[in-house]
């Protein structure tokens, strides 16, 4: 699907503009809430999208998109703990990810190391979440194989039973994690494919606590 001419209009203005380095603040953190708030602002579906990757214990790596749902010191997603990529954030608890904001000619990837958030943090997460989707964090046993359909829906049928009379708890084995940044690279397409590419690294000794280059692309 094609983009709306406002957003093409929106994607050359950034393309011809280009990003430079005293476009860019000290802190990632700051720069990131301010391209985000231009993807919101373009109004584009699901800015928070992003593609999480992990890997596994034979070296494979896996990438699936997921929600972000929180920005603090760091990236916050929930899922199921033990999905796969529960079971690898388990085992390897690091992880890349990256914003594909292409509508806009944007990407942003961060990689860093992994933690669960809190109890009380999964928890006043899942309590804001629509009844259907806190039955379906019981129902489905995330990753593992299926016989079909009918099963799945046979599950979220029982859960459902289950919590008819009371309010759905959340399931000790569903929560979130927070991605804490260790490097941060802000992308922009430029013509030509001279696009501008930037990289944070965490660095105590820098200044602003993180070193910046411009990368080629």
């Amino acid at each position: 699907m094609s983009a709306c001419p406002d957003l093409d209009a929106l994607r050359r203005s950034f393309q011809e503009r280009g990003l430079q380095r005293d476009d860019l603040d000290g802190d990632p953190f700051v720069q990131f809430r301010r391209w985000y708030d231009e993807v919101v602002a373009a109004d584009v579906h699901e800015p928070e999208a992003m593609v999480v990757s992990t890997v596994g214990p034979d070296g494979m790596p896996s990438s699936r998109y997921v929600l972000l749902k929180g920005l603090d010191r760091g990236f916050v997603f929930f899922t199921n703990y033990e999905s796969r990529k529960g079971a690898e954030l388990a085992a390897s608890p690091s992880a890349a990810i990256c914003m594909p904001w292409h509508v806009l000619g944007r990407q942003v990837r961060i990689a860093g190391t992994v933690e669960q958030v809190t109890a009380a943090e999964s928890d006043a997460y899942f309590a804001a979440r629509p009844r259907g989707s806190q039955i379906a964090a019981w129902a489905s046993h995330q990753s593992e194989p299926i016989t079909d359909r009918t099963r799945l829906e046979a599950q979220f049928d029982d859960v459902e039973v289950r919590f008819a009379e009371t309010e759905v708890l959340r399931p000790p084995h569903w929560g979130g994690y927070r991605v804490l940044p260790r490097e941060f690279e802000f992308w922009q397409g430029r013509p030509s494919r001279l696009h501008d590419r930037f990289r944070y690294t965490l660095d105590e000794a820098a200044p602003a606590g993180w070193h910046l280059d411009r990368l080629s692309p």
